[in-house]
């Protein structure tokens, strides 16, 4: 008996990261939250837009995440863009870290997520920047792809 995989309760998607960048290799990695973060997050209020991903000193960071307060969180409350650590491990890390520092690849935040054992989980991407013309041709095959479930749809 195969037991398959359920998606995750709580998904955010920073859907603006596909259309900016290539992904090259997309890793799953550990987030380090405070409390008051872990329910703000099990809530969904959680965003990803400005997010990006930095080494120092050899650990992996991600800046300006935005997590709401937690809404019943008092004195205690966490601030809503603070620096917070990504767990990988250390030949994960290494490998990401020499990719960066070739031109042109970035550490991107794809996907936020809380799995099946209730810990929160990111998605990251080493990725490179996509040039205009990659942007149009996307955008011309999102906008065939969506023509082509509406002609489906009506014929259904």
């Amino acid at each position: 008996m195969a037991t398959k995989k359920q998606k995750p309760l709580i998904e955010i998607v920073n859907r603006r990261a596909t259309f900016e960048f290539e992904f090259i290799d997309v890793v799953e990695a550990g987030i380090l939250l405070l409390g008051t973060e872990i329910k703000s997050v099990r809530a969904g209020n959680v965003n990803l837009r400005d997010a990006y991903c930095l080494f120092k000193n050899g650990e992996l960071f991600i800046y300006s995440m935005f997590i709401a307060p937690y809404t019943y969180g008092n004195q205690f409350n966490h601030e809503e863009r603070r620096v917070r650590k990504l767990l990988l491990k250390r030949a994960e890390l290494r490998k990401l870290e020499k990719k960066v520092k070739e031109k042109g690849f970035t550490i991107v935040p794809h996907k936020f997520y809380i799995n099946e054992r209730g810990f929160a989980k990111m998605e990251i991407a080493l990725a490179q920047g996509k040039k205009t013309y990659d942007k149009r041709d996307s955008i011309k095959q999102k906008d065939m792809k969506r023509d082509l479930d509406r002609i489906k749809k009506a014929n259904l």
